[in-house]
């Protein structure tokens, strides 16, 4: 009997490591989906560890009986419980590598609508230090921009001296900087914004 027992602890030891690797797997999912967001500028951390916790149950439910079914064509010493546990750990292994390979892919688009983002912030604060009212132009410092559509178009605003109304320009980086820039009222961002969601 206690020879059994020990054969039984032996595959257990040896076949045990999907739920260390699900573990595991989910922690750095977090830090990849936070730093490489596969979508979208930004993810918050509680986002990524939502995320690769459900892509790594889904990943296990759906992927770890037939990678263990190959597991065993190709080593049938293997108990059937022991290679489906290997196979949960190769699905949730390859979730970490897709999450990846997708923060990665998008990674570019999420540069390039920074530096999208940052010339028109000094497009906009140009034209408004240039053309905008002298109550507007003393608080070009506080400006607001709001992305209609990341990485072409925005909407920057600034408040007046006494904070009461604001200036409001919108912003087209994709044309030549003389022509991109005009006049957008004087309805604030966070007004203007709650409609765009």
């Amino acid at each position: 009997m206690e020879r059994a027992w020990l054969a039984r602890a032996r595959w257990r030891w040896r076949g045990a490591w999907l739920w260390p690797t699900f573990a595991a797997a989910t922690v750095l999912d977090s830090v990849v989906g936070h730093a490489l967001p596969p979508t979208g500028e930004t993810q918050t951390l509680f986002a990524a560890v939502l995320a690769g916790l459900v892509l790594n149950v889904i990943a296990v439910v759906l992927l770890s009986r037939p990678l263990g079914l190959a597991l065993r064509r190709m080593r049938g010493d293997l108990p059937a419980v022991v290679a489906r546990n290997y196979g949960g750990s190769v699905a949730v292994a390859l979730v970490t590598v897709a999450l990846l390979g997708a923060g990665l892919a998008h990674h570019p688009a999420v540069v390039a609508h920074q530096r999208a983002m940052r010339d028109a912030v000094s497009r906009a604060e140009a034209w408004i230090g240039d053309r905008a009212p002298a109550e507007f132009r003393a608080n070009a410092s506080h400006m607001t921009t709001l992305a209609i559509e990341p990485g072409s178009i925005y909407r920057t605003c600034v408040p007046s001296a006494d904070r009461a109304r604001t200036y409001c320009v919108i912003v087209k980086t994709k044309l030549p900087f003389a022509q991109s820039v005009s006049f957008a009222g004087y309805e604030p961002n966070s007004v203007f914004g709650e409609g765009t969601g």
